[in-house]
């Protein structure tokens, strides 16, 4: 049980979750992680390509850490879960809580297009024009006014 920090090019922190992911290991992960948000990453993958059992505490460290990346404006990833964790995830609900790709690729190309939908480029962007007053009132109705009662 080891946890393996790359980065790719884009920045993005990747680990591979190694083994398991358990009440003896999840201190570790959370350390990880928090070093990496210290160092002022944003972006994070957890790839669980080679891990074969989350306990509850793996999931409660999840979670946890989910949280502080969020505090930090970071965003955090999971990708690879096996069948047997993909299930774990959608019965404990948290596959509402985390963005899951079936691949740590594919978690990397949904920070790129995240990152490309930010950045349109301004030859596309649609030119300011100053505003008038602002108007601090309703509009005046256009007509007669409305009846309010018999005729």
């Amino acid at each position: 049980m080891a946890f393996t920090e790359t980065r790719d090019a884009g920045g993005v922190v990747v680990v591979a979750v190694e083994g398991q992911l358990i009440v003896a290991n999840r201190q570790e992960l959370k350390q990880l992680l928090q070093d990496a948000l210290d160092r002022g990453d944003r972006r994070f993958v957890l790839d669980f390509t080679p891990t074969a059992y989350i306990d509850s505490s793996g999931l409660g460290a999840l979670v946890s850490v989910n949280r502080k990346v969020r505090e930090a404006g970071g965003e955090l990833r999971l990708a690879g879960l096996n069948e047997d964790l993909r299930a774990l995830f959608e019965l404990t609900k948290l596959d509402t809580l985390f963005t899951i790709a079936d691949t740590p690729s594919g978690a990397l190309v949904g920070f790129l297009s995240a990152d490309a939908a930010r950045c349109t480029p301004s030859h596309t962007r649609t030119p300011r024009t100053p505003a008038g007053p602002r108007r601090t009132h309703p509009r005046p109705l256009r007509g007669a006014p409305p009846r309010l009662g018999p005729a």
